[in-house]
């Protein structure tokens, strides 16, 4: 038998990738969240640390998120004070009241009007004065004059508002004379406003220094693992196939950080409400404090995620191109 006899041609079959579990679109996101699980896995370390830097950064957003709700709050309280006083130069029969009422109440604005009688203003003085009553012997109601005190509605409490709804009383006839607290209204105008520029600038600057952190850190991540990303690209991964994993596992790491901020921020307000009546002097208990809305937690959640998938995203553009 001849050895060099020539052989058969040998056939070689192409390699096929081994389909997803499940297939179709399903089946590929369980893929690829397992594979996202099994990275963080192998990669604990690395892992911490990077949701130990999400979960700080967004701890002092939502810190600031806290004080500047609370302070949103108190300033809305505050604003309850912007009262426009109407007074008359008679005792109002209950026919006239309902008649000014009903005048006054078609304004735009208008919340509610309340009548005090000279009675009712005398007891007030009084009440102002406690201690010294003795300065208001043989003061009578008489010589007090009646009014009607209104309370605006929170969107007509700015300077411009206020203004136009004072000219506007001022044209009904009856009333003697109106007062508003202008220098009030405009100082705690300008507070609210200066109140809100700062908060949208350091609110700015710290998404803006949040953002640079968390992709830094999550770009430190994926360089420890380029080898891998190598290896893949040289074997045929497709761009999708490679970073899908590393998207879901950013993700998953922003909204770990973001439930252990947001976690972290209501414990320490606990117990801030509890201890802190030993070294202020206001008892925050009763001062209506209170801890973020629904809707801003469920924000920063979001935030959080959106945080460590946009990380992700924007770090793997140094090992796979777009």
């Amino acid at each position: 038998m001849n050895k060099w006899k020539s052989k058969q041609p040998v056939t070689i079959k192409p390699f096929r990738r081994p389909s997803l579990a499940g297939d179709g679109y399903g089946g590929r996101a369980l893929f690829f969240l397992s594979r996202a699980i099994t990275n963080i896995r192998q990669n604990v370390f690395v892992n911490v640390v990077t949701i130990g830097t999400i979960t700080l950064a967004l701890l002092i957003v939502s810190l600031f998120l806290l004080i500047f709700v609370n302070l949103e709050n108190a300033a809305e309280n505050w604003s309850e004070r912007v009262q426009v006083t109407v007074y008359f130069d008679r005792e109002l029969t209950p026919q006239d009241q309902t008649s000014f009422r009903g005048k006054i109440s078609a304004l735009s604005g208008v919340s509610r009007v309340s009548y005090v009688s000279r009675d009712e203003a005398l007891k007030r003085f009084k009440s102002r004065l406690r201690g010294q009553e003795t300065l208001l012997e043989g003061v009578r109601p008489e010589v007090l004059p009646t009014s009607l005190e209104i309370t605006l509605k929170r969107t007509h409490r700015d300077t411009v508002t206020v203004e136009s709804f004072v000219t506007t009383l001022k044209r009904i006839p009856g009333i003697t004379e109106v007062q508003y607290g202008e220098e009030w209204v405009r100082r705690f105008n300008s507070f609210l406003n200066f109140m809100r520029l700062v908060g949208a600038l350091l609110g700015g600057f710290l998404i803006i220094a949040v953002i640079f952190i968390v992709s830094n850190t999550i770009k430190l991540t994926i360089y420890s693992r380029r080898d891998e990303l190598e290896v893949m690209s040289l074997v045929g991964a497709t761009r999708f196939f490679i970073k899908a994993p590393f998207l879901l596992e950013g993700l998953i790491q922003g909204l770990a950080g973001a439930m252990i901020s947001t976690l972290l921020l209501f414990g320490f307000f606990e117990g801030f409400l509890q201890n802190a009546g030993s070294f202020i002097t206001f008892n925050p208990t009763t001062s209506g404090l209170s801890f973020l809305p629904g809707e801003y937690i469920a924000g920063i959640l979001l935030a959080g995620a959106v945080l460590g998938f946009i990380g992700s995203l924007t770090s793997l553009k140094r090992f796979i191109s777009v």
